[in-house]
């Protein structure tokens, strides 16, 4: 199976709105801190907007209002995969995506048999704390060593100047979040990432 290359992840269905018309094909939706019913309603607008543009919705964490809803796609990190039920994701049909940090976590999602496998942070990031430092590019190439064809994501850092890097070094995949919202034309900077990624 084969992702698009740029694979940017938004907390709100307005973003999907103003970016899938661009050319965006795989996009995920992270939204945190709401209460169900509103996550379940953004959801379900974003797989709309995904089928209407032809683009892949990946739901993170929220794997049950995803099945509900009839998404393809789940992306759960370690935490997440704690709580979830692997068995009845895997008999709704829905692909799963994992976050791996170090080696052990590596290890745990390889066992899940998972769609793809993100790979964080490759470069220092501002979006949340982790107890981890930058991963840095021999990571990447050593991680898309070990898990062959599997779709390795490079996740954490990420700016239009480091993708050709990270793909580069091995990753199938660059994962991107603060360097298009925070950006003061996200538009432009959306039509910059599918310029060197496509």
């Amino acid at each position: 199976m084969r992702l698009d290359q740029f694979y940017p992840i938004f907390d709100h269905s307005d973003w999907l709105r103003r970016m899938l018309p661009l050319g965006v094909k795989l996009v995920q939706l992270r939204v945190k801190d709401q209460p169900e019913p509103i996550v379940r309603e953004q959801i379900a607008i974003s797989r709309d907007l995904c089928r209407e543009h032809g683009a892949m919705l990946v739901v993170n964490d929220h794997w049950q209002a995803a099945i509900d809803a009839g998404c393809d796609w789940i992306h759960l990190g370690q935490e997440d995969l704690d709580e979830a039920d692997l068995k009845a994701i895997r008999k709704a049909g829905l692909k799963l995506g994992v976050s791996t940090h170090d080696d052990d976590e590596l290890e745990r999602a390889l066992a899940m048999d998972p769609d793809y496998v993100a790979l964080g942070p490759v470069y220092p990031t501002i979006l949340k704390k982790m107890k981890w430092h930058q991963q840095g590019l021999p990571r990447v190439t050593e991680w898309k060593a070990r898990v062959g064809d599997i779709p390795l994501v490079g996740i954490g850092g990420m700016r239009v100047e480091r993708a050709e890097g990270v793909l580069q070094a091995g990753a199938d995949v660059v994962s991107v979040v603060t360097d298009i919202t925070l950006n003061a034309d996200p538009e432009a900077r959306v039509r910059q990432w599918i310029e060197v990624t496509r």
